[in-house]
């Protein structure tokens, strides 16, 4: 079933007995972030919790929506997220490119595709209710304060749209959205995305840049927003793909954008191009610590506009577990075959949620030739999915890079420090609190492969201990001879 709309989405979680809803009198800063984080850790995930009793507030807020594996497959309409990658990967590049040179021509390809653009309508339920000019007033608004370290309040769970004038296409970003005052906001963008550089091209022309923080909406978008596309891609077109058809969008009624038809609440406004950037402090950050005081974008607010008794979505940072750890694995997934259009040896990667999805990469490659997995690691870290990768470990093709145990087993066995341990600079996250620059580093690179004497290791090397498989065979097949309750033998 196809999900157009928070609203429907949460319907059908109800149906299955996966929300709860908290109608005892709760406060919005720090108290439903505190809740939310005690269900998520306690419970495996724990249900979608809609918090209906806000004091201060008409409108309800929904947290921990993307918690669970099972949620996340209902959203994206399948129990295979490898199935997905598939699928999508098969529409953008039907013929698989034979060598890098074909690779790199698929590249564009990715903003011509017209199938799925989106479709604009002329009502929508986002502007049920309008508001502009000097009515507008944030503060209407459930935003949460969800640490005591926020500066501010703080919209954690918006899509921050804009347009790049050069070639039309829309970029949806999620970050952090603070509250200036009633009607302004600071952006929490940063020069390694796409909203940046736009900014940065339209500085000095004495222009506004029009941008809209949406709410909730088709629940795809929170994968969309998080996707680390090439710049040229238009955001819109990938959320056409997720849903096999097209986006519905709607204009906006005091910028020149479109924005989702199907939002809770859109807040739409302009950056004067013009203008310095200024001073906020610091929010939390996804890394799980507290966030930098940062000078950043200004967005004056001209309109906002909701459905008429709209769901106010809010997502919790914390360290792991996280919220985001199966929107993050999916994404993974479908990431990995554009992964492999680069460098073709790579057999599995997996962002364990320990590194919070950025900071580790474990890499399993089919290795063929000495020093390769040195090449593996200097070719991930230029493609944008993996640029802010700390640490990159490359393993053998036989272990599975989803065993983190399994990983740095093979990490504290294979390693000699000396010669399989390397170190680059280059650009880090700039989330990254532990670089002396912030946004440049270093990073290092694991080498936990199997050696051979072209590598510098003369000594033979050993091979893992394995059960004969006529023995194994025979052991499974008597099982249950053995008087064990469990059906299956382990592996």
């Amino acid at each position: 079933m196809a999900f157009d709309d928070l609203t429907s989405f949460l319907d059908r979680l109800e149906d299955d007995g996966e929300v709860h809803r908290v109608t005892a009198p709760v406060a919005l800063d720090h108290e439903i972030a505190e809740v939310t984080r005690c269900v998520r850790a306690e419970r495996d995930g724990g249900p979608v919790l809609v918090f209906e009793n806000v004091r201060g507030h008409r409108s309800s807020v929904v947290t921990n929506l993307f918690s669970t594996r099972s949620r996340v497959e209902r959203l994206l309409e399948t129990d295979d997220f490898d199935a997905l990658a598939a699928r999508l990967f098969g529409l953008v590049t039907p013929n698989v490119p034979e060598n890098w040179l074909e690779a790199l021509k698929l590249v564009p390809r990715l903003s011509q595709l017209t199938k799925v653009p989106p479709q604009t309508v002329r009502a929508a339920e986002c502007q049920q209710v309008v508001k502009l000019g000097s009515d507008v007033d944030l503060a209407e608004l459930p935003i949460p304060r969800c640490w005591p370290t926020d500066a501010a309040a703080v919209i954690t769970d918006g899509a921050v749209v804009c347009r790049d004038p050069r070639d039309e296409t829309y970029d949806v970003d999620r970050v952090p959205v603070s509250v200036r005052d009633a009607r302004s906001l600071f952006l929490h963008t940063d020069a390694h995305r796409r909203s940046w550089r736009i900014l940065e091209a339209s500085r000095g022309s004495g222009g506004r840049v029009p941008f809209a923080v949406v709410l909730g909406g088709d629940p795809r978008l929170a994968l969309v927003s998080r996707a680390p596309l090439p710049f040229e891609t238009d955001a819109f077109l990938l959320a056409g793909l997720l849903r096999r058809n097209p986006l519905d969008v709607v204009e906006g009624r005091s910028i020149p954008l479109v924005v989702p038809a199907h939002a809770e609440i859109v807040v739409e406004g302009f950056v004067d191009s013009g203008a310095e950037l200024e001073k906020a402090g610091p929010v939390a950050a996804d890394t799980g610590f507290v966030g930098m005081s940062e000078r950043l974008p200004v967005m004056h607010v001209t309109a906002l506009t909701h459905r008429a008794n709209p769901v106010f979505p809010v997502r919790v940072p914390s360290a792991p577990p996280t919220e985001d750890r199966w929107l993050e694995h999916a994404l993974e997934r479908i990431l990995l075959p554009f992964v492999r259009l680069f460098v073709p040896e790579i057999v599995d990667l997996h962002f364990p949620p320990c590194g919070v999805f950025r900071n580790l990469l474990f890499v399993a490659i089919d290795k063929r030739y000495p020093g390769q997995a040195k090449r593996v690691m200097n070719a991930v870290w230029s493609l944008s999915p993996a640029m802010h990768a700390k640490t990159v470990v490359v393993v053998d093709r036989d272990v599975d890079v989803h065993d983190e145990s399994a990983v740095w087993f093979h990490v504290g066995s294979n390693v000699h420090p000396g010669r399989d341990v390397d170190f680059w600079d280059g650009p880090t996250s700039m989330d990254d609190h532990a670089t002396p620059v912030r946004g440049l580093g270093r990073r290092m690179g694991v080498d936990a492969t199997t050696k051979t004497t072209a590598e510098g290791h003369t000594r033979g090397w050993p091979a893992l201990l394995a059960s004969n498989d006529d023995v194994r065979r025979l052991v499974r097949e008597r099982w249950g001879d053995y008087g064990f309750t469990d059906d299956v033998a382990p592996d």
